[in-house]
Order: structure tokens, then sequence, then C-alpha cells
């Protein structure tokens, strides 16, 4: 038995284990200290000073980068560490774009948070000359970066490089010109960016944003020539309710589609139902090559972040990527043959839009690949976030709304498109079908435990059909795809199918998600919330689906046909040799 290890916070003793840093000890302690630069899933930078804590006998301290030892006697909020952040504070106000007004991050903007906190009222430091100020990069197709408001406390460049080994954003100059942009200064759009919004994710401020398209939605709303139909992802049921004081992993579906009705939707599907549909493609597809041999691994296709980085980085590989569209790419030309077919609505005033916990779905869109007869299939992607901003300028309660369902009969789905949503759920949904598929046999233990996982970025599964062995790799971050991709070069792979999420833990902790402080805690409830509502459904397996098992009946043939590839499969190219390398 090993001896306890405690230190003191302010006098009161605080037992320790593996934290990694003074502030994981302060706020396991249930305290507090602010910080800009800090996010528990990266790593500790120590930039901003506003964690400084005063160390009994080592003076001022960054309780960040500290390592906890025991015995150590820690205060909190000295009139040493308070002046410091005051002084923090102001400087960084004396430097910044203070129109908080009219700012994205107004009122979930950790300085002015800390302003408020502390009091700053007036600043002594003489504010940033107008002739400073840098112009806003809004050249990209799912984010916003605005220079005058950044702090310069690194944590979308650690991002960048710590989940997607990309090293897009990075500092540039030094003193009072140093500056965080992408290389050379070039625009955000100009730059092999997978529009992954991690680095949004973990800005504190208002320097990288999403860019929002709800204004743009609106107009085709109140437009009444138009019918609106609209589609929502797994993810986005387990995090929108934290928008409105409601737990991370609460499923909010039911809620989410009387917001929609009442915000003035005409129709409402579910993003589940071509999770399943894409299921019965991949997992033909994929054994359909494990048969002939070719192209394996077989690489998961329903992640646009991790697509883009295969075009742009590895394109030699791109044979190995599965031609299937995403599920949202999947939904939609669904819904335009079919929506005027069912309920009498002209093409040509038809309205898709995406609801999305993804900022790369923006990107997607607007991909030529995916568009037909020189139209986008989906026309607006809207990140969980901006619904969420959509259902507040409405004037909506959302938690006093009675739950209401979709509509048909693009709504039913079953447990294996629900946990599309987080890390290791398209892998499982695909063996589920699978298995099934190859065997003619029920799988009666559908739970595959060992594919699950928000914190362990990288596993590897092996599966037994019925005396075939098979192994998955599952990796979140693209950093983690790029060692199995490596693995694949060298002749060292042994897997046979690699399911790839850029975003770490999956689609729950997705650029487009409500921005979370301890995205650890967060991500994994709502990856939880996913795989409840998995075992309560009655479907749980995509094959099983009567609407799916319908639609193919009535208009795709079966698995694979020409007619599916046609509406659900696409290709894609070396993006630096293809004609759409500056979309």
């Amino acid at each position: 038995m090993t001896d306890k290890k405690s230190l003191f916070i302010d006098g009161r003793e605080v037992e320790f284990t593996d934290e990694p840093n003074l502030l994981e000890v302060i706020r396991k302690a249930g305290m507090n200290v602010p910080t800009f630069c800090y996010r528990p899933d990266l790593t500790s930078f120590g930039a901003c000073r506003m964690c400084v804590v005063e160390v009994e006998g080592r003076g001022i301290q960054s309780s960040c980068t500290m390592p906890p030892e025991n015995g150590l006697k820690v205060h909190l909020n000295t009139d040493r560490t308070r002046r410091i952040r005051k002084t923090v504070l102001e400087l960084l106000l004396a430097n910044h774009d203070k129109k908080c007004l009219t700012c994205e991050r107004s009122g979930n903007c950790e300085l002015q948070q800390y302003a408020q906190e502390y009091g700053i009222t007036d600043i002594r430091f003489p504010d940033k000359k107008l002739e400073d100020y840098l112009p806003i990069d809004d050249s990209s197709p799912s984010l916003v970066r605005d220079p005058n408001k950044c702090i310069l406390c690194g944590a979308c460049v650690r991002a960048c490089s710590e989940f997607q080994g990309h090293s897009v954003l990075g500092f540039a100059n030094r003193g009072s010109k140093t500056v965080v942009q992408p290389m050379a200064g070039r625009p955000l759009g100009q730059v092999d960016c997978v529009n992954c919004g991690q680095c949004a994710a973990v800005c504190p401020t208002g320097a990288l944003t999403i860019k929002d398209e709800t204004d743009k939605v609106w107009a085709e709303i109140t437009n009444p020539n138009k019918t609106v139909v609209v589609q929502m992802a797994p993810a986005t049921r387990v995090a929108l309710g934290e928008m409105f004081g409601l737990p991370a992993g609460e499923n909010t579906i039911g809620l989410m589609n009387a917001a929609l009705r009442r915000i003035g939707f005409n129709l409402i599907f579910d993003t589940n139902f071509s999770a399943d549909l894409t299921i019965m493609e991949e997992a033909t597809e994929f054994l359909e090559r494990l048969k002939s041999g070719k192209n394996l691994p077989l690489f998961t296709s329903c992640c646009p972040a991790w697509v883009k980085y295969l075009e742009d980085q590895h394109p030699d590989m791109l044979p190995h990527l599965s031609t299937c569209k995403s599920p949202m790419s999947m939904l939609s030309p669904v819904l335009i043959d079919l929506v005027p077919k069912y309920f009498n609505v002209p093409r040509e005033n038809l309205v898709v839009v995406a609801i999305m916990p993804c900022t790369a779905k923006k990107y997607e869109c607007k991909r030529p690949e995916i568009y037909r007869d020189g139209r986008a299939d989906t026309d607006y992607v809207l990140t969980t976030q901006e619904l969420g901003k959509m259902i507040k300028a409405a004037g909506i309660d959302f938690k006093a709304l009675q739950p209401e369902k979709n509509d048909s009969p693009f709504g039913e789905y079953s447990g294996a498109g629900t946990i599309f949503g987080a890390s290791g759920g398209v892998a499982e949904a695909a063996a589920r079908t699978a298995y099934e598929f190859v065997t003619g046999e029920p799988l009666n233990d559908v739970d595959i435990k060992q594919m699950r996982g928000t914190t362990n970025r990288s596993r590897s599964v092996e599966l037994d059909i019925k005396g075939t062995k098979l192994v998955v790799r599952v990796v979140s971050t693209l950093k983690e795809a790029e060692k199995a991709i490596q693995e694949i070069k060298d002749g060292k792979a042994d897997f046979q199918m690699l399911e790839v999420m850029a975003c770490p833990g999956g689609c729950v902790n997705g650029g487009g998600q409500p921005r979370s402080c301890d995205n650890s805690a967060t991500k994994a409830q709502r990856a939880e919330g996913l795989y409840k509502e998995d075992n309560t459904l009655n479907l749980r397996k995509s094959h099983m689906n009567p609407s799916i098992q319908k639609l193919y009946q009535e208009y795709l043939e079966h698995p694979n046909s020409h007619k599916a590839h046609e509406i659900l499969h696409t290709t894609y190219q070396n993006k630096f040799e293809g004609s759409y390398k500056d979309i």
C-alpha cells in the first residue's frame, strides 16, 4: 500500500493521486483558478499566467505547469496572485478588439467572464492603435479568424498540432507583433486546413469562431415559396441541451423536433436513418473487398476532415477509402428525389438543411463531387451551436417543450445508427451487420464494448466471424490516423478496416458542438447518452430497419446496386491535381 499523498490548499488538506499539475488538484478539490491557455486534453503551456498561485517557499507559480508534491502549501487568492491576474487581464484587454456586443462569443467568452469577475472597469494601458488592426479572415467555408481578438494563449496551435499532427496554425513575428496565423500569413481557406474546428473549440475568445449561416436559413424559412426540410446528426441530440442548462449526454431528440417545428422547418428527418443506410452500403462494400483482397484495409469515409486529409497528404491512399458518402450526404439526395414524390413539393422549392456537430460538414456540402445537376444536395449546414442560437432567437423555452416525433418515412432508425456519433460507433455498427450478412445467423450480443472509448484514441479489436478473423483499428484524431497510415506503408498493418474520426472522441466532440472547458468528461457523457439510446431501442442493427428495407425495395434495389452507387457513393482525387483545389 502506498503512503497517502496530500497538500494544503488555503489551509485545507487535499489528497491527490495521479493529477498532472496543481490546477487539476485544485479542481478536483472543488475549487478553481482562472486560465486561458490550459485545456485538459492538451499539453500544459503556461503562457497566459492567469492560473498563478502562491506556494510557500516557492513563490508565485503557474498551477497548470507545476506538478503536485506532498506537503505543499498552496494559496489561491493572495494579494499578489490577484494583482497579477488583474494586470494580465488589463494588458490583454488593452490589445483586444473590445466590440463585445457584436462579437460572436459575447456571453460565452472567457476573457469577458474573467474581466467581469475581477472587476476590470478601467484599463491603465493605452488601447491598440487603429492602424495595428489586422483584417478578418473569412476565407474558410467553416471558420472565421479574427486576429484582433487573439490573446496568444496558443490553445489553437496546440490543438491543431496535438490532435491533427498538422500545424496549420502557428506563431509568427516577435514581441508586440506576435500573431497566430496560418503558414506564411495565407488565408485559412488557402492552406491545407481540414476544417475540423477543434481550434475554435479551444479558443477562449472570439478569435476563431464558426462561420454562421443562420441568417441564410432564416431567409429560406420565412420565404413562403420554400419548403425547408432538415436532418440532424446523432451527436447533436446529446449536446444541444447543454446550451439550455441540461446536463451533457441528455438525449433531447424529442425536444429538438418540437423546437425545429416552432422555428418553421416544414419537414424533420433524422440522419440516424441514413447512418443505417451507410452501414448497408459500407458493410457490403467491405465484405466485397475482403473477398477480393483488394484495397484493404478499408477506410471509413464518414468524416469529411479525414477525407480531406487523405486528399491533401496521402492521395496514394485514396483507393483504400470507402466510396460511400457520409450519412448526411446520403440522406440529402434521397430527400431531394423522394420528398417531391411523397409530399408533392416541387424540387425547385425544396431546401435541405443539415444540423451537424461538425464544422467540416460546411466544407463537405460544397464539394463538387456531391453536386448533382449543378446544385448541392445539402443547401446549408448548421452546427449544434447555430441551432441553439436559432432556438434562443425564436424565443423558444427549450426545456418547457413537449417531445415530438420526426417525420416519416425517413425518421426510423436503429441503435446502430445512433452510435455513429461516438468514436468506434461506425465500426461497431458495421460489425453487427457484417456478421449477419456473412453467417446468416443472428448476432445475439451486439454490444462490442472493446470498440468504445473517448479517451483512448487508438485501439485494435479482433473479431471472429464464424472462424474468419478480422481486426478493426479505431482511431480518433488525424495524428493517430497518420500512425496507422505509416503502418500500412511500412507493411506492418494487421487490420482490415480503419475507422477514423478527426475529432478526439468522435463527433460527440465535434468542432460545432457546445463549448466545454472540460472536454474529457463532457465528451464521455455525450457518448454515454448515445449508447444509452442504442440500448433502449428495439432495433439495434441497421439491416433490420424496416424503413431501410422498404427504401431498397422501392428505390435502391439492393446494397451496392448501380442505382445505389449513383445516389449514395462518390469518388475522390488528389486535391492538388484536381479541379477543386481552391474550394
